[in-house]
């Protein structure tokens, strides 16, 4: 398994692996209630994906591994993890952590001195573990049950 950054023609797949990672991992999270769903997939499709990778302002990064990508993430050069999904066939591999250290790693280099998220209920767990530490009041993101700001100051 290799990271890189995302390129154009990633985009359908990187697309898919997010949507799939949405319905079939986050439950905890939606509910699996339809409104909250289409309200969360609203703006994970190809062309939104295509306008990630060429953001100025931030890196998309995918784990890829015989040519399949089994997780995406980007991270803004002030250090925000923007997304962070990983294929509900790949997971308890390890991958989600090495992509975020990834993540705090293209963070770093371009500046940032912490490093900030939202994170699912389904993902909470993880960040904690990873040192991220809770940093304010749980928002309700697409009306979910709760997002969790946290922050990790980098080395």
């Amino acid at each position: 398994m290799r990271i890189r950054d995302a390129k154009p023609e990633d985009a359908v797949a990187a697309c898919e692996l997010v949507r799939r990672s949405i319905l079939e991992l986050c439950a905890a999270d939606h509910g699996d209630d339809p409104e909250m769903v289409a309200r969360w997939l609203a703006n994970k499709t190809p062309e939104n994906v295509r306008a990630w990778i060429v953001r100025p302002d931030a890196s998309l990064l995918v784990a890829v591994e015989e040519g399949a990508i089994l997780a995406v993430g980007m991270v803004s050069d002030a250090g925000e993890i923007l997304l962070n999904y990983v294929s509900p066939d790949a997971r308890f591999r390890g991958i989600s952590r090495a992509l975020v250290k990834a993540l705090e790693t293209r963070g770093r280099e371009r500046g940032a001195a912490i490093s900030t998220l939202e994170s699912t209920e389904t993902a909470r767990r993880f960040y904690l573990s990873d040192g991220y530490v809770e940093t304010g009041v749980a928002t309700h993101k697409f009306g979910a049950r709760s997002g969790y700001r946290m922050t990790k100051v980098l080395a």
